[in-house]
């Protein structure tokens, strides 16, 4: 049962963000900076879920699990463009780089925690498969249209203006479909597994509050996330890791409430919302943030690197096929848990090392 009365730590720690921001302007020490961004983000990040939370238990699912979805990515996307118009040539393939770690995070990294959490609890778990399949399908068609076809479309690994802007045209298309579909034509078949749709007596006022505050929340998460960004590029680049590291950190910072939602849920025996959350996420960064960095990349000119290195093409083929296997038979166990978490694994290690 979500308390009526919002906790005050759900509001200071969103609240804090802006000082710290602000303290950057006045403070030359860039790592006392850094810290305080990682510690009040991380306390962000906290009030984030909880506040989705409540928004989830007032309207149900999924249209929960889509509210929080849409507000990452959204976000998500602002932070990418906003990097791109920055320095346009260097970022040309941190868009690419920013969704493919976004994918390999949600499909291997959270989908495989939850299982394990799951697993761990519960022995043996159930979703909905209707849900789950028609998730895949459209998250294969997104992830090969815009980040495997442009390695064979002459242009390696850049499409043309006029490919860019259909490749854009039909990530929209494929998201708004599955969208409706998720909320309105076949509904039931994301809500829990052998459970009604449930709505818990949350007043208004309060749910509207922490619609504010999930907002602020994520505003600042991905604020601190950019001030943490020059100290994460200069750590890469201590280490001598490829500068695709950074889409991986990126990526990781603004999917933390996502996660801990996601394996919160799982351990509460609610896998069909884990996998809500986990695969929604995926095909929103896909389906909004390529169209939003594609018109940005068409209208000012500037180039825009989406086609995969057959490394990467290789360990996507490989991510699509496991979870198709993993979510085909409606039931779960620790074991494909730790698979995937094991291929996750596989992914940053390869990254770092490649």
């Amino acid at each position: 049962m979500v308390a009526v009365r919002t906790p005050s730590w759900t509001w200071i720690w969103p609240a804090a963000g802006p000082a710290v921001i602000l303290t950057k302007q006045f403070v030359s020490g860039g790592g006392f900076v850094a810290g305080a961004a990682a510690i009040t983000l991380m306390g962000a990040v906290f009030a984030a879920v909880y506040h989705a939370e409540v928004i989830a238990h007032r309207i149900g699912e999924p249209f929960g699990t889509l509210v929080l979805a849409l507000a990452v990515t959204t976000i998500e996307t602002a932070l990418i463009v906003s990097m791109m118009l920055g320095a346009p040539a260097e970022q040309a393939a941190l868009a690419r780089d920013t969704v493919f770690a976004a994918v390999m995070i949600v499909c291997n990294g959270i989908v495989g925690a939850c299982l394990l959490a799951g697993g761990t609890r519960f022995g043996e778990q159930g979703f909905q498969i209707q849900g789950a399949s028609s998730a895949l399908a459209v998250l294969a068609v997104l992830t090969s249209m815009t980040l495997v076809f442009p390695n064979f479309t002459g242009g390696d690994p850049y499409y043309s203006p006029s490919q860019l802007a259909f490749a854009a045209f039909v990530s929209l298309v494929l998201y708004g479909s599955f969208v409706f579909i998720q909320t309105v034509r076949h509904r039931d078949y994301f809500l829990p597994e052998g459970k009604e749709d449930e709505h818990i007596a949350i007043p208004t006022t309060t749910a509207a509050m922490s619609a504010v505050l999930l907002l602020v929340s994520l505003v600042v998460i991905v604020a601190l996330a950019k001030v943490l960004t020059p100290a994460v590029e200069a750590g890469v680049t201590y280490l001598h890791a490829p500068k695709a590291v950074v889409g991986i950190i990126i990526a990781a910072l603004v999917l933390l409430p996502e996660s801990l939602a996601a394996v919160r849920a799982a351990r509460k025996n609610l896998l069909q919302t884990s996998l809500n959350l986990a695969l929604g996420s995926a095909l929103a960064t896909i389906g909004l943030t390529i169209p939003a960095v594609a018109t940005v990349s068409l209208l000012l000119n500037q180039p825009l690197e989406l086609g995969l290195e057959l490394k990467d093409r290789d360990m996507l083929a490989l991510t699509i096929v496991l979870s198709v296997i993993t979510l085909g038979t409606g039931r779960t166990t620790v074991l494909q848990g730790v698979v995937h978490l094991v291929l996750f694994a596989a992914f940053l290690f390869f990254a770092f090392v490649p």
